[in-house]
């Protein structure tokens, strides 16, 4: 359909999961992407991938905590494609997980570091190039972890997450008045590779699967598709928004 014929979108955390199945929706809709993760070759794998679908893509690979690297990924989409319309900071990291009396302040920090203050540095950079076009999509992954349902042993993952949402509502309220909009998406129980140091076991597969009203994990490419949503035209009017898509666990009691 090209619902996002001639724009441009940064998806950072492209490498795995939600980022990589986004950054190649975001493709086959038309969107020139710039895909941004720590490993190169996992990126180069991605920008292949796109390029034999017809879509448009490059890779810049480097760390979200980084601020160089957050101007950095502005430049190249600017330099590239002429512009900036669609920004996705999606790159995340569980942190150490366990009692929260018991979690490192290296633990904590890199939580933070990556979860928080990554998502920080991207919107810095990325908002003069939003306003540069006119107006744009600036969106952030979330969790339900930490807003809707407290989980023992996730302090520093729950933190730093609810953190992005503090920090979307903020900017939805800043950047509104210039056509800027920013939003969050909050995903449930999703097969990623970052998840499975929740769901190591089958046992603990089938309670995380419980959890969900409709009993089962979203795979990430139901996730990209809200993420689309978002980033596009379809959502004109949705602005500070914490977006749940996560299977209904917010709201099972069964």
């Amino acid at each position: 359909m090209d619902v996002l014929k001639g724009k441009t979108a940064i998806v950072t955390g492209a490498s795995s999961g939600i980022g990589y199945e986004t950054a190649r929706l975001f493709a086959s809709e038309g969107a020139n992407v710039v895909v941004a993760a720590r490993r190169q070759s996992e990126l180069d794998k991605l920008v292949a991938a796109i390029e034999r679908g017809g879509g448009k893509a490059v890779a810049l690979a480097g760390n979200v905590r980084d601020e160089a690297y957050a101007k950095a990924l502005v430049e190249l989409a600017e330099g590239r494609y002429g512009g900036l319309d669609i920004a996705f900071n999606n790159a995340g990291t569980n942190g150490e997980m366990g009692p929260s009396s018991g979690i490192s302040l290296d633990g904590w920090r890199e939580a933070m570091d990556v979860n928080l203050t990554g998502a920080f540095l991207g919107a810095k950079y990325q908002i003069p190039a939003l306003q540069r076009r006119g107006g744009g999509s600036l969106i952030f992954t979330s969790t339900f972890v930490g807003y809707t349902v407290g989980m023992p042993g996730t302090a520093a993952y729950a933190a730093s997450k609810a953190g992005v949402i503090g920090l979307m509502m903020t900017l939805a309220a800043e950047l509104g008045p210039q056509g800027i909009r920013v939003n969050a998406i909050l995903p449930g129980g999703t097969a990623t590779t970052m998840a499975e140091a929740w769901v190591d076991t089958p046992e603990k597969l089938a309670v995380v699967e419980g959890l969900h009203a409709l009993k089962r994990r979203a795979m990430p490419d139901e996730i990209a598709r809200s993420v689309l949503y978002l980033a596009s035209d379809a959502s004109s009017f949705t602005t500070g928004s914490a977006m749940l898509v996560d299977g209904g666990v917010s709201i099972n009691r069964t």
